[in-house]
């Protein structure tokens, strides 16, 4: 059994936060991939990673969202895809280790593409993808595979398959993210997400990003409501809404906030408690503390 199965069976585990508002915060532009800084800024990230786990945070997440070829194609790093996951799992792997209780998710993001029939990418296009960039990871030493903010069971399906076969050992984390309508961008509900995911043997399975704490409480329910036994929940809520701020987009959810989120979660059963866009360490030790 994983030492992430052990671990949720004793107790909540906490997520950690943003990486992107983080990496803004250091320097990165909006123009940017973040991924060519686990190469050529690799102690940013380890700070950002080391100050999560600092705050409490259990499960750290690779800066890797958007390392599959799509995406990176379109900076021109297409050819470093390896090398840019396999660093960004290395970077994550040193700080995890310093922190006892502290395992590293290998983030897997959308990638960029339709899936048929709305667009062309088929199942098996989209599984040798997916496959890639997992090989990467893996080779740098996650303790598991995020596959995340995603709104398109199909995608999902094809991910977790390029899961199964390259990481057969490692625990599969889905994340989905629903709108104001309850709903991913697909039309997927959080009740489907769980069944379908619970059926093709994914245990640990929820929300992230979304519109702040009051609909992840909402969604949070549905999930909660729907799991299957043996399936643990995740939620990773924004830190509030963003609003303008001169010229630059503030979350205005505080830490005092997400801690009260965190309890909320708590009481309905949500196995794994994180944050999202907006949330900062100051967040993840509000929480950690909180629960």
């Amino acid at each position: 059994m994983s030492a992430i199965y052990e671990a949720l069976e004793k107790g909540i585990l906490i997520s950690d936060g943003a990486m992107g508002t983080m990496l803004q915060g250091k320097g990165l532009t909006d123009g940017g991939a973040p991924e060519l800084w686990n190469v050529e800024n690799p102690t940013a990230i380890e700070e950002v990673l080391e100050e999560y786990a600092a705050a409490g945070a259990n499960l750290i997440t690779t800066n890797t969202f958007g390392g599959t070829r799509g995406r990176l194609q379109m900076h021109g790093l297409e050819d470093r895809l390896f090398e840019l996951n396999k660093a960004g799992a290395e970077i994550a792997r040193k700080v995890a280790d310093r922190h006892p209780g502290c395992f590293v998710m290998g983030d897997v993001g959308p990638s960029g593409e339709l899936m048929e029939p709305m667009g062309t990418m088929t199942i098996d296009e989209a599984k040798a993808l997916f496959a890639d960039q997992i090989k990467a990871l893996v080779a740098g030493g996650v303790d598991a595979i995020l596959i995340e903010t995603m709104s398109d069971l199909q995608e999902v399906e094809a991910a977790v398959r390029a899961a199964k076969e390259i990481a057969p050992n490692l625990p599969i984390i889905v994340t989905f993210s629903f709108d104001t309508n309850l709903r991913t961008m697909m039309g997927v509900k959080p009740a489907v997400a769980v069944k379908t995911l619970a059926a093709e043997g994914v245990r640990i399975i929820g929300a992230n990003c979304g519109r702040g704490v009051d609909e992840m409480r909402v969604i949070a329910k549905e999930l909660t409501e729907a799991r299957p036994d043996g399936v643990f929940i995740i939620t990773q809520s924004n830190a509030g809404l963003p609003k303008l701020v001169g010229g630059d987009f503030v979350y205005d959810g505080t830490p005092e906030e997400m801690a009260k989120y965190a309890l909320d979660m708590k009481e309905l059963g949500v196995n794994v408690i994180g944050s999202c866009c907006g949330s900062s360490p100051a967040h993840t030790k509000a929480m950690s503390e909180a629960i």
